[in-house]
């Protein structure tokens, strides 16, 4: 699976509190998410499900690699029918999201992608099992998913704390946003990120935010 930039905005931005001591991280794919989480904290706890066996190894082979390897665990199974034997202070998703396209011919592909196996309805009822009652979840989808996707959260009583529109470049829309939620009351924090500026070169706020994680930056 390529590594793509949107889901590095969302490990580098995504906030955690410092009282957060256990991270999981739905759908894991090769354990990015995971890996730049470990990275902005010290002693925080990640548990990565992955429900593809070959993502799954090349998650464990990468946490095995990371300096981070003692704080990084990953459970190859469906996390729609897993028993977690803990609760979560964050939950973190990229979910598969062509909710209507057209499937291609990879079947890998089509499951990472698209909502074949896990619906952002069961990605709702994934987070309200195991989230703690203070805890957060952060989740990453087009600008089409999200509307539905904030739907499902007042449905289930969820509140929306922090939002970030990720736009493609300056003057563009946002293609994709991340909705940062809970089960306490917020008024949300709006926010935006161009990726690349006028000229087309990333942007002074990219650049910020992907430094620790970049290596050309």
């Amino acid at each position: 699976m390529k590594v793509s930039t949107d889901a590095c905005i969302q490990g580098g931005w995504t906030p955690i509190e410092s009282d957060v001591k256990n991270i999981l991280d739905i759908g894991a794919g090769t354990g990015l998410l995971s890996l730049m989480l470990a990275q902005r904290t010290n002693k925080c706890l990640i548990d990565a499900i992955e429900l593809d066996e070959d993502a799954a190894k090349q998650t464990q082979e990468n946490f095995k690699n990371s300096p981070w390897n003692e704080r990084l665990h990953c459970i190859h199974a469906d996390a729609k029918t897993f028993l977690f034997d803990k609760k979560y202070d964050l939950i973190i998703c990229n979910p598969p999201f062509f909710k209507n396209s057209l499937l291609g011919d990879d079947a890998k592909r089509n499951q990472a992608r698209h909502t074949l196996s896990f619906s952002l309805e069961d990605l709702t009822n994934v987070i309200d099992v195991n989230l703690c009652d203070n805890g957060f979840a952060s989740v990453l989808l087009p600008v089409t998913e999200q509307k539905q996707w904030m739907k499902l959260l007042y449905k289930n009583a969820f509140t929306v704390s922090h939002q970030l529109n990720i736009h493609p470049s300056k003057g563009k829309a946002a293609n994709r946003i991340i909705t940062v939620c809970s089960r306490k009351v917020f008024t949300t924090s709006h926010k935006d990120l161009f990726i690349r500026n006028e000229e087309n070169n990333y942007s002074e706020d990219f650049e910020k935010l992907m430094r620790p994680f970049y290596l050309s930056l």
